[in-house]
């Protein structure tokens, strides 16, 4: 938290603090991303996470007045963000995909997949247009580069009868995700291994994969925000162009999928490059709200029928 003691007397409701941190925000420049794409949703997601509040109801609070306490943890979280430039989902340990909440501190990166908004939305199972129609057809699951966890255990949700794997190279980042398993009650279904991507798995099979894995290039990695190079480093680099992991992950899927399995992966602006790597493959691509192009779906016949090199 900043050292600063910031002015908040003339503060007294919600909205005096929405409005004075989207100033300071917008001021600041800060940088977003991390689940907001603007200083005023930041602003939002602060005071609302910040009072323990539900933080997709704002208008019911606008102008509810402010415990002395309050204002001055308020306060110290704005000034935090600015000076910091942390995102805030680590200042406040909290982060959403939709609204399934999970612990977060720096040792994962912030959840913000576009594969959560696919689990939840039905473009992945539940009807007749799904990638898979029938949730009760996938028994195992597998989660690469899990990170926090929260691909896994919106898996579990989406296939209520399967178990997850859910692999990761750091041990720090499984500690997160543990808890984040004990929080939703998930210990009997989600498994967490550490290991280099399908290292540690032996001969399983799973009728899906999902993977949000690390795919900035190294021209990024040098240009990132603040914001992000609080984020650890393994978790986000991957090469010169991005794909390293990717190509891994192409290379030996097919090896871990059922006949009737598949592959969903999320590679951020690299869906050109990959088409022109991989041109006998064909990939799916999902739009979601937020996003165009950036998760593709590969059958396992696919990948077995072009395996990758």
């Amino acid at each position: 938290m900043s050292n600063k003691e910031p002015d908040t007397h003339d503060l007294k409701t919600v909205r005096d603090f929405l409005r004075y941190a989207t100033s300071r925000f917008t001021e600041a420049k800060l940088a977003y991303g991390h689940g907001t794409t603007n200083a005023f949703d930041e602003a939002a997601f602060m005071v609302l996470e910040g009072l323990h509040l539900p933080i997709d109801r704002l208008e019911p609070f606008l102008e509810a007045r402010l415990t002395k306490a309050e204002r001055t943890r308020l306060g110290e979280l704005i000034e935090a963000r600015i000076e910091t430039r942390k995102p805030a989902s680590y200042l406040l340990q909290r982060a959403y995909i939709g609204s399934v909440g999970f612990y977060v501190d720096e040792r994962v990166l912030v959840p913000r997949s576009f594969i959560g908004e696919l689990l939840q939305s039905g473009a992945v199972t539940g009807n007749d247009d799904s990638l898979i129609a029938d949730p009760g057809t996938v028994n195992r699951a597998l989660d690469l580069c899990t990170g926090s966890g929260c691909l896994a255990i919106l898996a579990a949700m989406a296939f209520p009868g399967a178990n997850v794997d859910a692999v990761d190279l750091s041990p720090e980042a499984l500690e997160v995700a543990q808890q984040n398993v004990v929080e939703h009650m998930m210990q009997d279904r989600i498994e967490l291994l550490q290991g280099d991507l399908f290292v540690p798995l032996a001969e399983r099979r799973y009728d899906l994969i999902i993977s949000n894995p690390p795919y900035v290039d190294a021209p990024a990695m040098v240009k990132l925000p603040p914001e992000y190079q609080h984020e650890p480093a393994l978790a986000l680099a991957s090469g010169d162009d991005g794909l390293d992991i990717v190509r891994r992950i192409l290379a030996e899927a097919s090896q871990y999928l059922t006949d009737s399995g598949g592959l969903l992966c999320e590679i951020g602006r690299g869906r050109e490059l990959l088409s022109e790597a991989f041109p006998a493959l064909d990939f799916h691509w999902l739009d979601t709200e937020e996003s165009a192009g950036e998760v593709f779906w590969l059958s396992a016949r696919a990948l077995k029928r072009h395996k990758p090199a």
